[in-house]
């Protein structure tokens, strides 16, 4: 018997390395692509999505961080001092996050990414 959280397939390794690419050149995607992703075409429920990207990036990112350092395009002094309010955000959020309502987070979401395209176009 196969246990279904560990059933890996191509359609799944496919968005993974889709995402981990957009993400390796562009610093993004994450959150980005695998939203709307993970919502829309395997069908996960929005606080599960939500929740789900942000474990996915510690793998997107912590692959990427390892090029990154081994060629020297690293600010770590820089990475430490946001780190600390990073965490500390990323906490109080996760917190939100089981509080609000799946319409709520798609239009926030909807609304930080609008505004995030705009900011990258102008």
């Amino acid at each position: 018997m196969k246990n279904k959280h560990f059933d890996f397939n191509i359609k799944n390794t496919l968005i993974g390395l889709i995402t981990g690419f957009i993400n390796g050149v562009f610093g993004s995607g994450g959150g980005t692509l695998l939203v709307p992703i993970l919502n829309n075409i395997l069908k996960v429920e929005e606080h599960k999505s939500h929740a789900t990207a942000l474990a996915i990036i510690v793998f997107l990112t912590s692959a990427s961080s390892v090029v990154y350092i081994s060629n020297g395009t690293y600010d770590l002094e820089l990475t430490f001092k946001v780190a600390v309010g990073s965490v500390i955000g990323g906490i109080l959020g996760a917190k939100l996050l089981c509080k609000v309502t799946g319409r709520f987070l798609r239009i926030s979401f909807g609304l930080i990414m609008i505004i995030a395209s705009l900011r990258m176009v102008f």
